[in-house]
């Protein structure tokens, strides 16, 4: 199946990018820790927003698998096999870029086979289905800074691998380690390299994938825009592609 609702929207709210280059280097190694608790405290070094040149981008389609009331959680891969891809998402306030926290950012994204949990069948597959597995957000740090470990996607037949993200204020905590209430004030997605791309796609699970994949430049939703557009910044965490990726970008929200 086809993530056929998933085409190009106009803008809601405006969003910001710090600017890429140099600065944009250095914020990548600043963001690249994670964190292990939902609040990201232990993220030593995070970008320093305020300083940076910032510029709009865009928003994108939630597309057809969201599900609410997910986890509060750093780590939402539930044992789901894949690459480790760590990412450290930055949030900052679109007029003064100064950095956001207490904010809930929330991810959700298919597995190896292209599947994604709530909906497994939708693109061709049979296997376990939790509901939960590669979903689930964490609260901004002080830094704003936003820690969640997860394996990298795999693809579906008309999209090139992505992740959904939607940023929340307001939210209460609930005692099941989900939330309630808040406002979204962003929603978007966060896209690869395709050199890396092509790379994971030869490394078991991903190499079992049948589906003709997808790139960016034939993607219907990501349109070449980099950084501006959700184009994360990756950096190898090992020696091999096997290692795994730290992945990081940071988001500007008007409040």
């Amino acid at each position: 199946m086809t993530d056929t609702s998933e085409t190009r929207t106009p803008v809601a709210r405006r969003t910001v990018l710090v600017a890429s280059g140099a600065t944009a280097a250095a914020l990548a190694v600043g963001a690249a820790a994670t964190s292990e608790a939902p609040t990201a405290e232990a993220v030593d070094a995070a970008p320093v927003a305020a300083a940076a040149v910032c510029t709009l981008t865009k928003e994108m389609t939630e597309g057809p698998y969201y599900l609410d009331g997910q986890y509060v959680r750093a780590d939402i891969t539930e044992g789901k096999a894949g690459i480790p891809l760590k990412l450290a998402l930055t949030v900052v306030d679109d007029d003064t870029c100064v950095p956001l926290s207490n904010a809930l950012v929330e991810i959700w994204h298919a597995d190896a086979l292209g599947e994604y949990s709530g909906f497994v069948g939708n693109n061709g597959h049979s296997e376990p289905d939790s509901g939960t597995f590669l979903r689930g957000g964490v609260l901004t740090n002080s830094s704003g800074v936003a820690s969640i470990t997860t394996v990298y996607p795999g693809w579906y037949r008309g999209r090139c691998i992505h992740i959904h993200i939607m940023v929340h204020t307001g939210v209460t905590l609930t005692a099941d380690g989900s939330f309630t209430g808040g406002q979204e004030i962003h929603t978007g997605q966060l896209f690869i390299d395709e050199t890396i791309t092509t790379a994971v796609a030869r490394i078991s699970p991903y190499s079992t994938n049948t589906v003709t994949r997808t790139t960016l430049a034939q993607d219907s939703i990501y349109d070449e825009g980099g950084a501006a557009s959700g184009l994360m910044t990756l950096t190898a965490l090992g020696s091999s592609t096997s290692a795994g990726y730290a992945g990081t970008l940071t988001l500007g929200v008007e409040r």
